[in-house]
């Protein structure tokens, strides 16, 4: 079972965090710190303990804006440990969504925090660690998708957002960007799933960090050798390799 470390400098929120975890059959115990020079401390002690001692952790839920030192800067404190415990950041903020992940986060769950999102984040890190729970979970029902929808999380509540919707994607990290005209949204599946998904539904690459909806793209712009697409107001670059196939693509599109 995971022995977990919760760090929040809000109270109330910590409180909540520990109470969702212990909940959880697959955490063996788990305990709080207020702050980051805290939570080091405490960390500091389970990797004197050892991985079977006493005071081992497994795994930190952890906060990102915290005055001091902050979630991000523990977090890259973790990575010279030769054994740290595994990361979770648990935070209301989607923006840090890319720096967690180059920081081999395990899961990045956003405040307020659902019960089953956080059981999500505690799966994972079970997974990574190999570890079996108090008790069987119960099953939870697998739906197949949607595939005229896809979910996106934005301050704790799951949304779906209609595909025909989405104007082009961007590529971030782990992640990928949505954009429509209402916004946009950070979902984690890479870039290329999405392509190889959204293939038949009309989405090309046009750049190692762009797939675009062709009935989205307004016009097409050929400047001193380069190739561009607006979208909306938004220009974007198309890469050398792909130019080609982008036009053939559109001249289909409107002669077909």
């Amino acid at each position: 079972m995971l022995r977990a470390l919760a760090v929040d400098d809000e109270r109330p929120s910590l409180e909540e965090l520990l109470y969702l975890l212990n909940a959880d059959p697959r955490i063996g115990s788990a305990e709080g710190a207020g702050d980051a020079t805290e939570a080091l401390r405490r960390i500091n002690r389970a990797l004197e303990s050892g991985p079977d001692g006493p005071d081992a952790i497994d795994v930190v839920f952890l906060d990102i804006q915290m005055p001091g030192l902050d979630g991000l800067d523990l977090a890259r404190l973790l990575t010279g440990f030769a054994r740290p415990p595994l990361v979770v950041f648990v935070t209301a903020h989607e923006d840090f969504a890319v720096q967690a992940f180059d920081l081999k986060a395990v899961d990045y769950v956003l405040k307020p925090v659902r019960k089953e999102r956080l059981a999500e984040a505690v799966r994972r890190a079970a997974a990574q660690r190999g570890t079996t729970p108090r008790e069987a979970a119960p099953r939870i029902p697998v739906h197949e998708p949607d595939p005229d929808q896809i979910a996106v999380e934005l301050g704790g509540v799951t949304r779906f957002v209609a595909v025909d919707d989405i104007t082009h994607v961007e590529a971030q990290g782990d992640y990928a960007r949505l954009h429509t005209d209402r916004g946009s949204h950070l979902v984690r599946i890479p870039l290329v799933t999405l392509e190889e998904r959204w293939r038949s539904r009309g989405f090309v690459r046009i750049h190692r960090r762009h797939l675009v909806a062709l009935r989205h793209i307004g016009e097409l712009r050929l400047d001193a050798g380069t190739v561009s697409v607006l979208i909306g107001s938004e220009e974007l670059q198309v890469s050398r390799r792909h130019a080609r196939e982008l036009r053939d693509l559109l001249m289909r599109r409107t002669t077909g």
